[in-house]
């Protein structure tokens, strides 16, 4: 049995095809599939049922796949202890980041982390919630950026900031009047959402207490993937759209006149860095994590969990 071999099983197991394992491991197929043969030959098994489509490991496949995965997680460990030896920050770290974070804190952060860090490469993909949980977990990715608590035993959260929430009113509302808001008074107002698969998406429906209006005509109109979309909507179609406050940080005067704070205790979600319970490059999150608190305003970070609402943490 070979670190390689266990690489080979894990790939399979991540891709679910023997043809994309290979091409992610930079090997012909053939040598994945004889290597990945001779280690099942060696255990006395079978790691894949090959008859299946897409692949799928057998029962005590899964189990020898699971304990892979702890394996070479640990074996990356060692190069960890060597780059701390060196006290160089080099290598690849791969982020994954929820679309209505990313836009609005990673510009900066990139450049603050790469002027200071040129050794590293930064790999960085703007998933669901869902999807990072279950790359991180795959070993795909190195760490996440997203809305938090998840719930999960097997993920590590560490919070960074808590960012408020604000509505965005279009200038036909009667909400346009008001000064600040409270989530009562959008009740009954048009609301674009985030389509499903958001977690911003159930947020907001939290916040409004909008569960029991989907038998509204005309409540949910239509749905996207980008906040941005959703203030482009407001503008045009009138209604009201709940903003993370950080994508308005740069909006001009015009804009924020669009802008409706909410009444104190404000809603408010929380930011984490997340990464499995037994991750490795530990100096290269960290680092990240600091770049990260470097951009954030101060009054972001200076929210305590107490004051969240909107929804359950």
């Amino acid at each position: 049995m070979t670190l390689v071999q266990l690489e080979y099983i894990v790939a399979v197991d991540t891709y679910r095809s023997f043809v994309a394992a290979a091409e992610k491991c930079y090997v012909t197929q053939p040598t994945l599939s004889m290597q990945i043969q001779k280690l099942e030959e060696s255990l006395g098994v079978k790691i894949f049922d090959r008859s299946r489509q897409p692949i799928v490991p057998t029962e005590i496949g899964m189990k020898i796949i699971e304990q892979a995965r702890v394996v070479l997680m640990e074996s990356k460990k060692i190069q960890e202890i060597l780059l701390e030896k060196k006290g160089e920050l080099e290598g690849e770290l791969r982020i994954g980041v929820i679309p209505t974070v990313a836009p609005y804190l990673l510009p900066d952060v990139i450049t603050a982390f790469l002027n200071k860090y040129p050794k590293v490469k930064l790999q960085i993909w703007e998933y669901t919630t869902e999807r990072i949980v279950q790359e991180l977990k795959q070993g795909i990715l190195d760490c996440g950026i997203l809305s938090t608590p998840l719930g999960d035993n097997n993920i590590m959260e560490t919070p960074l900031f808590y960012e408020p929430f604000v509505a965005y009113v279009s200038d036909q509302s009667a909400l346009y009047q008001k000064k600040v808001l409270s989530t009562d008074d959008i009740a009954q107002e048009k609301l674009w959402l985030l389509n499903e698969g958001h977690c911003m998406r159930g947020q907001v429906l939290n916040i409004c207490n909008f569960k029991h209006n989907y038998g509204l005509d005309g409540t949910f109109d239509y749905n996207t993937g980008s906040v941005e979309t959703l203030k482009r909507m407001v503008d045009i179609n009138s209604g009201v759209t709940i903003l993370p406050e950080m994508s308005i940080m740069n909006y001009d005067e015009d804009q924020l006149a669009h802008v409706r704070y909410f009444k104190a205790p404000e809603p408010v979600r929380e930011i984490s860095l997340v990464t499995t319970q037994n991750y490795v490059k530990k100096q290269a999150v960290n680092t990240l994590k600091n770049e990260i608190l470097a951009i954030v305003p101060e009054k972001f970070k200076s929210k305590k969990k107490k004051e969240v609402m909107g929804f359950d943490l």
